[in-house]
């Protein structure tokens, strides 16, 4: 196997596992590991309009998680495309929101599509730009506002 092969090989695994990595960070509210995979002046779109920063970035998602129950982050049929030090992945994305733990019977989902351009950094690569393209959503907006 050439190197080169090997390398993206080993580019675009660390970027599916730092995908994971965010995914399980929203469902645990491991808002230090978000911090740890989104660059500092990371961009991104979640469907509210965009917003810059990954301070930003992390409140506008804990806006969201803080107020619901327990939450799955699913993602699939991931692709990864390495150019040097940037990349490209899109991965399907299934969330669920309970309304609290106590009371599950409200739920939402989402499908969509998350579109990430990622950055290799001193400390490997990080997230530079997150759009989330949703294809639809199933459930009560107001499991947000409790």
């Amino acid at each position: 196997m050439d190197s080169d092969f090997s390398s993206r090989l080993r580019d675009e695994r660390a970027i599916e596992r730092a995908l994971i990595l965010l995914a399980r960070a929203m469902d645990d509210r491991d808002w230090a590991t978000m911090a740890e995979i989104i660059a500092d002046n990371a961009e991104g779109d979640f469907g509210t309009g965009r917003v810059a920063g990954s301070t930003a970035i992390i409140e506008l998602i804990r806006g969201f998680l803080d107020k619901c129950g327990p939450t799955q982050h699913l993602l699939g049929n991931i692709i990864v495309d390495v150019d040097g030090d940037v990349a490209t992945s899109r991965a399907y994305i299934r969330d669920v929101h309970l309304n609290s733990a106590a009371d599950p019977s409200t739920r939402f989902y989402t499908l969509g599509d998350y579109h990430d351009v990622w950055r290799r950094s001193g400390n490997g690569w990080r997230l530079a730009e997150r759009v989330k393209a949703n294809r639809a959503y199933v459930g009560p907006l107001e499991i947000f506002s409790s």
